[in-house]
């Protein structure tokens, strides 16, 4: 279920405010800009909807609140559902780590079978760049940037699948799925702790289902014994 814009916080700004979230929310609604994906600037968003700054940043603020939309430091404002229920979900997950990495796996082994099978040459081109990012977050040593790199890899992953209820079931657990990798880190980005996902994107890219499968599953398999 999709929060109503009578649903969301509104500022005591008011009309403008309202209709602006109205505006922000059919744009969502309507695949311009998708789960997983960023929407545009504030300039931007001030230059398309005609309204002021202060009204966008309230608006996307009441967004941010709802669920919809989360702002990530230095990376820019992201759709993370269009379901009200997903901080629900992402706070239950929060302290169930354990759960979390099955969660994962779930979704990012179909994922990545999906993805080998339906991918097209922009969503080759995004997977090509997000390792990319990934690996030059990696070789910086800073961990947040790391946990930021390879979220966008896996988004990009799901997005390759063409299965919008994936791509939103996995974006309202995002927050959580950034907590178990942090977590697997352990606050340094040590050598023996680094995961090689160019196996995984050239299993897309050849178009192999079960080979994709098998490299997006084979690091979120438990220890034995678990």
């Amino acid at each position: 279920m999709t929060p109503s814009v009578d649903s969301v916080v509104v500022p005591p700004r008011g009309q403008r405010v309202r209709e602006t979230i109205a505006q922000l929310r059919e744009r969502i609604l309507g695949g311009e800009w998708p789960v997983g994906g960023r929407i545009p600037t504030e300039p931007q968003l001030v230059a398309a909807l005609g309204v002021g700054r202060n009204t966008v940043r309230e608006a996307v603020r009441a967004l941010v609140h709802a669920g919809v939309l989360e702002c990530r430091q230095g990376s820019g404002t992201y759709v993370v559902s269009t379901d009200e229920l997903a901080p629900v979900v992402a706070r239950r997950l929060t302290d169930r780590m354990a759960e979390v990495v099955e969660v994962r796996r779930a979704f990012e082994v179909e994922a990545a079978r999906l993805a080998a099978l339906r991918r097209t040459p922009d969503d080759l081109a995004a997977l090509d760049a997000a390792l990319a990012v990934r690996e030059a977050a990696w070789r910086s040593g800073r961990v947040d940037d790391f946990v930021e790199a390879d979220a966008a890899l896996h988004t990009a992953v799901v997005a390759a699948a063409h299965n919008g209820m994936l791509a939103e079931l996995y974006a309202s657990v995002g927050a959580a799925l950034r907590s178990t990798v942090a977590q697997a880190m352990g606050g340094a980005l040590e050598p023996e702790r680094y995961v090689d996902h160019g196996r995984l994107v050239a299993a897309i890219r050849d178009g192999d289902p079960a080979r994709a499968a098998i490299e997006a599953g084979a690091f979120l398999e438990p220890p034995p014994g678990a």
